[in-house]
Parts: structure tokens; sequence; C-alpha cells
């Protein structure tokens, strides 16, 4: 049996959240067993590394890991690429050549992104996970070659077989053994170890001082979402360390460095900590009534200009009938006042005829609508994350009348 701690230490992976303890694992189970392995995560978690593991705690390990990225070769020559190809076979080919598989005989071939293969190269690679024959391009003659396949994916595989984009067959055949790696939001106890990591090895390397990170600035870091996960990570580490060379980073230079990945203002940047008494769910509902009650005042002070022809104070500021600048009603005064503590936000004759829910969606409807169904404005209007915007136009059946970018 591997030692997971030594295995950890030769490997280089970081971490000791429980999401890594079981990709450790798991390292440790597959990697003495010739079988196919699925490395599943978001595009930056680490699948290559992990896929470096497990070759190297092989049986393998004395021969060659060939490493493809399926997502960065062009469809017309993959299949060249994958599997060679003769002499004269297409234009170009001046000579015979061997693919990646020939090349990774006796070892491992990771195929990162196999999601991005074709559905004609993704039959012939069945069949090479099957009984390992393949044809060069341009070829006849059956070759065969002894290769362990570790293949790695940032999309849903399932969801790819449903559209038809992957095959059921091949899918079936990879997933026999799965490894998913949790992203960086789900693991943000490893993040200072990362820091650390990538700080020491830049510092070294390019002979920057280093005074380290102090204890805020990883709290605060912590808290932001890291989307592109251990890469962005990693390059944000490198980027604090140029521009502040040779001072100890702060929470103060952090936060000003992250506005630069997103430009909020820190209340309402949903990646950075806000100091709140309520739940999530009941914070974001008030977020969103506020801007509703926001929009209704701007809505009232230009209906006041426009039947008044003045400009009204805000003590003046009320809801209109419907029809009251088309039938050039007077504008009741005060029947609703959009202020802060101690006074009403809603009409008292709609109480019992009105749902938060009604309230959410009118004000997500209206912002969307406001800011051209830009969905990040909108939701940094609304003081909610895109990702519970997403949610929310999904349940409340937004989503037909938002334009896609």
């Amino acid at each position: 049996m591997i030692d997971k701690d030594r295995l950890q230490k030769q490997s280089g992976i970081i971490g000791t959240s429980n999401g890594i303890d079981q990709v450790l694992e798991m390292i440790c189970q597959v990697s003495p067993v010739d079988i196919s392995v699925l490395i599943t995560g978001e595009s930056g978690t680490g699948k290559e590394v992990v896929a470096k593991a497990i070759h190297r705690s092989s049986k393998r390990n004395n021969d060659s890991l060939v490493v493809v990225n399926c997502g960065a070769i062009p469809e017309g020559i993959i299949e060249s690429e994958l599997f060679g190809h003769k002499k004269g076979s297409f234009t170009g080919a001046s000579e015979d050549r061997k693919g990646y598989f020939e090349e990774a005989n006796k070892g491992t071939i990771f195929l990162d992104e196999i999601g991005e293969t074709p559905l004609e190269t993704q039959v012939k690679l069945l069949r090479v996970l099957e009984s390992g024959e393949f044809m060069r391009v341009g070829e006849a003659k059956t070759r065969r070659t002894d290769v362990r396949v570790i293949a790695a994916t940032n999309k849903n595989l399932a969801d790819l077989v449903k559209k038809g984009q992957f095959r059921q067959d091949l899918y079936f055949r990879l997933k026999t053994v799965n490894i998913n790696i949790p992203p960086l939001r789900d693991r943000v106890e490893d993040i200072g170890p990362f820091i650390e990591r990538f700080a020491l090895e830049f510092t070294r390397s390019n002979d920057i001082l280093y005074r380290g990170f102090m204890p805020d600035a990883i709290r605060v870091m912590k808290k932001y979402d890291w989307p592109g996960n251990v890469r962005e990570l990693k390059h944000f580490v490198e980027k604090v360390l140029v521009l502040e060379k040779g001072e100890r980073i702060t929470a103060q230079i952090v936060e000003k460095e992250l506005m630069d990945y997103m430009p909020l203002s820190p209340l309402n940047n949903p990646s950075l900590p806000v100091v709140v008494q309520n739940t999530t769910e009941r914070a974001e509902i008030d977020l969103i009534l506020r801007q509703l009650f926001m929009l209704k005042q701007d809505t009232e002070l230009i209906q006041k200009i426009l039947v008044n022809s003045s400009h009204p104070s805000a003590g003046d500021v009320a809801y209109p009938d419907a029809n009251a600048i088309e039938n050039g009603i007077p504008i009741p005064q005060k029947s609703m006042e959009i202020v802060e503590d101690g006074y009403r936000f809603i009409r008292d004759d709609a109480i019992g005829d009105m749902l938060i829910k009604d309230l959410e969606k009118e004000a997500i409807k209206r912002t969307l609508k406001f800011f051209n169904n830009n969905r990040r404005k909108t939701a940094r209007s609304l003081g909610m994350s895109e990702r519970t915007l997403y949610r929310k136009i999904e349940e409340f059946g937004l989503e037909p009348k938002i334009k896609r970018n």
C-alpha cells in the first residue's frame, strides 16, 4: 500500500482539507492497478498534477508520461497527432511519424480536456482503450500499444452524452474510476499553504525579498471565490509580490489588488467579506427590496417633475396611481415614504396582497431591463452574487427574456 503522506510530499499536492485527503486516498488506491482513470474538476484545480502523481506511483513510472491537451489540437490533425501517419497520407506528411500513443508505449498517456475530442476520434480512442489497437492515418496496418490512459475534463461528460457530443460507450469506459478535484472555494483551508508555496518558489527564482503575508491578508483571500482556482491564486500571488516588492503583504494590499480582478466597491463585492447579522438568504432579500424601493422612488421623482413641472423634496415622495399622469390626477402625498428607519416602505392598501417573491421578481426583472440584460451589472446593482442572480432568473422563469452575450 502506498504511503499517503509520502505520496503527497513527492507529488507536490498541497492541502489538508477533506477534499484533498479523499483525492490522495483515491490516488493511493488506483495507482498500482493498471486501469484507466478519469479526473474531473474545474479549470485550474490541478488535474495534471494528479495525473502525474498517479503515473509516478504506478508500475509504469520508469517509462514515459505523455501529456496531450486535446482541446489545443485542431480537429483536422488530432488523429495524426494521437495515432501517427504514413508518409504522403496528406499534404505536408513528408515522412512516417509516430503518434502519441506509440510514444507512450509501456508508459502512460494523459489526455487532458478529453471532452473536446471530435466524435470520429472518440471511436478510435475507445478501440485503443478496449484492445490497445490503432492504425496510423493513411495506413491499413493495425498496430498495438501497451499504454495506461488517464483522461481529464472540466466539462460534465454526462451532459455532453445527452447532447450527442460525447459517445456514451467511451464515457462509461472512462468513468470506471473517477477522481474529482474540488474547487478552491470549497477548500479554503488550503489557501494558506498554497500562498506560502507559490510565494517562496517565486521569490527564490526571481531573487525577490519576501517578508510574508499577514494573517489578515490571508483571511481576506479566503473570502474570495477564486473562479480560476489554484491557477488564478498562483498568478495573483506572483502579481502582488512583483508590485509590492520587498513589502509585507497586508489586507489592504490584497483588497486593492482584488479590486482589479473584480472592480466593485467592497460593500457591493460578493467575493469580499461583508459583516451581516442575518442569514445569506435574508440579507439578499433585504438588498433586493431596498433596490426595488429605490427604483420606485426614482420613478416617482420623474413623475412628480412631469406633472408639477417642479422638483419635489424628498419628504413629498409618494406612490402615484397607475393612471395619475394620463388622467392629470394629482399624486397623493406620503402614501409611501422611501426613507430610512422608522418609516413604512409599503403602502397600507398593498398589505395582504403581495409576496416577497413578487417583489424580488420585479426588482430583478426591472434591474435587468435597466442594465440591458447585463447580468454582471444587475447582480452588482442588486448586491448579490452572479451565481445567485442566475439561480433567481431560472427560478422566476426570466430566462427567455434575456439575451445571451
